[in-house]
């Protein structure tokens, strides 16, 4: 029973590691960006929206629909990096654990 005592402890570790983790990825920004850089979208590590930087020379209203392409494409960005600075994280986290197949952290 030793064995069990101890990956009960190792568990509450985790799990308090986990909640740490939480913690970090609303704290955590990551920026995407679109057309060399004239639309800018930060999010949080939870795919959270925080900002929008649109380039002045942007704003003709003829090109609303493009502006509107650019934004998506930004956050879009933006959203994959935090992923991978999520999956960075966890993969940190769990020190290589091996998770079963289709079992994903955070829960």
């Amino acid at each position: 029973m030793k064995n069990l005592g101890q990956m009960m402890k190792q568990a509450q570790q985790m799990q308090s590691k986990m909640a740490e983790l939480q913690e970090k990825l609303v704290e955590m920004e990551v920026e995407g960006v679109a057309a060399a850089g004239m639309v800018r979208v930060t999010m949080n590590g939870k795919g959270q929206m925080r900002g929008i930087k649109i380039d002045p020379s942007l704003a003709d209203p003829a090109e609303v629909e493009v502006l509107e392409d650019l934004i998506l494409a930004a956050a879009n960005d933006a959203k994959a990096k935090a992923e991978t600075q999520v999956a960075e994280e966890m993969q940190a986290l769990t020190g290589g654990l091996q998770l079963p197949p289709g079992m994903q952290l955070p829960f």
